[in-house]
């Protein structure tokens, strides 16, 4: 095949195997967060592109380096979504959500886009579940965030799980802070590397994740923002231990953990995977108090997550996907048996059965091996005085006119 015909770079297809174990994600996540309130949501692909400026914030890589915005017929700045949380929160504003019972639970399960290095479980194209509970500050909802991704990990067998867990104060106590670490930054700037140097006025929290050593060393003095909380949100991050104490998960605080979003503030965290090596984060979040706000709704709290599927299946135990439950292969011999084989498994799936008819002119033999390989469990085989249908675990056969086939397979299915 020629270059030009494969999958973009950093994007990669979903094949039918992996399809069905994002299935397996789709489910896991629909049982556990409907079970605590949560209700889907999605959002469009493409928004405007003053959504993510104002709302993710104008230094962060994301909007300065990773966005792919485009100019529609009209003249108007589109961006493919990068994140999810911006999105939910202006259609919380657009719909009026601030009118219903208070906090607003969503989930939703979606692809995102930005233009990063490509790399194992890190693509172009991807796709995050994510929950976003809106209008209560209650440290109870920060917990129960944190509690149901560890409880959406574990359904989904990921290993060697890690939880960090801070909080950056609220956004008075961080712009103090930064001030006060914009100083310290300055006063070591000849052993930071040159992109921490760039960023020491507009994002200078990053230097903390920086992986360059004169950095990681001069940051290990730096001053830390858990320190600097007020008596409020130090409350608010203590109330929030407790209550993820009470429910037995264990964590580790990181006074160095920042967040690649402006729009976080309090309690923030991770779950990393020690079995995904260097790019070991999943999935994380935290509360986001003054969002709405930015993006022209009424002062709203919230709190919310987002985990990567790629992410999770890379570092999830490999389970065998169930193949699809086959209760019925139709076959035949004869070429005038067709219709009525295809009008038997076509009353067959109205009857709740799975059913698949020979369509790809095989033997009879070929379709009996065929029906075999599927995993069928019972075999249709028309012919000039009906159909003779077989249980393929039995092996007992019954021979019924063709009306009378789904009725046996179901009368077979009840009897076993």
């Amino acid at each position: 095949m020629s270059a030009e015909l494969k999958a973009p770079r950093g994007t990669h297809d979903v094949l039918p195997d992996d399809a069905a174990r994002r299935d397996a994600v789709e489910e896991a996540a629909r049982r556990i967060l409907g079970a605590a309130g949560y209700r889907r949501i999605e959002t469009p692909a493409f928004e405007a592109t003053e959504l993510f400026a104002r709302g993710v914030g104008a230094s962060t890589d994301i909007v300065q380096k990773e966005m792919y915005t485009f100019e529609d017929g009209s003249g108007r700045s589109l961006t493919l979504r990068p994140e999810g949380t911006a999105p939910v929160c202006r259609a919380y504003v657009e719909h009026g959500m601030q009118k219903l019972p208070q906090p607003v639970k969503l989930w939703y399960l979606s692809s995102f886009f930005r233009y990063e290095r490509a790399q194992a479980g890190r693509q172009r194209q991807f796709w995050q579940v994510g929950t976003e509970a809106i209008g209560s500050a209650d440290p109870a909802l920060d917990a129960e965030s944190i509690v149901l991704l560890a409880e959406l990990l574990d359904a989904l067998g990921v290993r060697e799980l890690r939880l960090r867990l801070s909080s950056l104060g609220t956004l008075e106590t961080r712009a103090a802070y930064r001030q006060e670490l914009q100083a310290y930054l300055h006063a070591h700037a000849d052993r930071l590397s040159d992109e921490v140097r760039g960023r020491i006025e507009t994002n200078p929290l990053r230097a903390f994740d920086a992986d360059h050593p004169g950095t990681r060393e001069a940051m290990a003095g730096a001053p830390l923002l858990l320190d600097r909380l007020t008596g409020e949100d130090a409350e608010h991050f203590a109330a929030v231990r407790a209550l993820l104490d009470g429910a037995g998960l264990v964590y580790e605080v990181d006074a160095t953990l920042v967040r690649g979003l402006d729009y976080y503030m309090r309690t923030v965290f991770e779950f990393t995977s020690d079995a995904l090596g260097a790019q070991s984060g999943v999935g994380g979040g935290g509360r986001y108090d003054g969002l709405v706000e930015q993006l022209g709704g009424p002062a709203t709290p919230g709190v919310g997550w987002a985990a990567g599927i790629e992410r999770m299946l890379l570092a999830a135990d490999a389970h065998a996907v169930a193949a699809p439950i086959v209760d019925l292969f139709v076959a035949y011999a004869r070429e005038q048996d067709r219709a009525a084989g295809f009008q038997i498994a076509h009353e067959a799936r109205r009857a709740g059965l799975g059913a698949q008819l020979e369509l790809a002119g095989r033997s009879l033999k070929g379709q009996l091996k065929q029906a075999d390989r599927i995993g069928a469990r019972f075999v249709a085989i028309l012919g000039e005085e009906g159909a003779t249908v077989k249980d393929m675990e039995s092996g007992e056969q019954h021979v019924v006119e063709l009306g009378g086939v789904v009725h046996q397979v179901l009368r077979a299915r009840r009897l076993s």
